[in-house]
């Protein structure tokens, strides 16, 4: 679990039809995180952009809504991090990574259900 504190803030940027080993590439990545222990992760779905080919893909053509951008953040301690960044690389495949510095002022908490 997080504390406040320094921490970092990973962003990956995919796109949604990715694949890695045959399974989604967002898919791979939220399961590789949860299973190790990252403390969250969000997976946000863009309605349009374009990458590194130089394509503008957006939601209203039917055909490359497969290829609609996808941003994974998650953010951890730098020790934690430093343990999945290189698995997380491969993961990614031609997607990009971010690493930000960040400060946690108040870390999240478990609700009591």
């Amino acid at each position: 679990m997080l504390s406040a504190g320094k921490a970092l803030k990973i962003s990956i940027y995919l796109s949604e039809g990715t694949k890695h080993r045959g399974v989604s590439a967002y898919s791979a990545i939220l399961d590789y995180l949860f299973f190790n222990g990252v403390s969250g992760a969000t997976v946000l779905k863009g309605v349009a952009g374009f990458g590194a080919d130089h394509h503008i893909h957006s939601s209203g053509v039917v055909e490359i809504s497969d290829h609609l951008p996808l941003k994974i953040e998650f953010i951890e301690t730098p020790e934690k991090i430093d343990t999945l960044i290189e698995r997380l690389k491969e993961l990614a495949g031609s997607g990009l990574i971010e690493m930000q510095e960040t400060l946690i002022v108040k870390p999240a908490e478990r609700s009591h259900r």
